[in-house]
């Protein structure tokens, strides 16, 4: 199977009809795509914005319509949207992050209820800084002790992706199977402060 672009949006139902037909249909999907911004609403320009919000929304919403695609997905499947806790918790220079990320959370909880019929599970996940390469960027830009202040607000420390697919297969498994439209807190902590 080879690499998608997901800005291709209106390409990716037939995109994802394209891969069922090869591999069959999908007990899970996870959508981890993500891009981040950081700055202050008064410099936020219309075309980021809007990369931003197809990148970690749109791509969402029409990963969706393909999975919910007769034959796309087998009975009793899941989905995984990765949000982020920004998008409960809000961080100053990242509100148009924090709104892509808090959209998803609506997106899991009206799918959940538009696909249950279907016995389609669409649920997030909410995790904090995870040690990605955008925590690295990150790390690059900001001095060492605010990357420290940044750290210490996690009582468990940065996340590993580890932590973030474990939650994920938890939520795509049978384990969870009475979970659907809710979102999951993985933040070391980070919102208990």
């Amino acid at each position: 199977m080879e690499a998608f672009d997901l800005t291709q949006l209106e390409d990716i139902p037939a995109w994802l009809r394209t891969v069922t037909e090869q591999v069959g249909p999908l007990k899970g999907l996870v959508h981890a795509a993500g891009k981040q911004m950081t700055s202050p609403i008064r410099l936020v320009k219309q075309t980021e914005a809007s990369e931003l919000l197809a990148t970690n929304l749109q791509s969402a919403i029409m990963l969706m319509r393909g999975f919910s695609q007769k034959k796309c997905h087998e009975p009793e499947s899941s989905v995984v949207l990765i949000s982020s806790i920004t998008g409960l918790v809000g961080r100053g220079g990242a509100s148009v992050y924090s709104a892509s990320k808090a959209a998803l959370m609506g997106l899991a909880r009206s799918l959940a209820v538009e696909l249950a019929p279907e016995r389609i599970r669409v649920n997030c996940i909410a995790p904090a800084f995870v040690r990605t390469e955008m925590l690295a960027e990150l790390e690059q830009w900001l001095p060492p002790a605010q990357y420290e202040a940044l750290e210490k607000l996690h009582p468990l420390g940065f996340g590993t992706p580890r932590d973030v697919a474990n939650a994920a297969a938890f939520l795509i498994s049978e384990m969870a199977r009475w979970i659907t439209g809710t979102t999951l807190v993985v933040d070391g902590g980070y919102s208990a402060l």
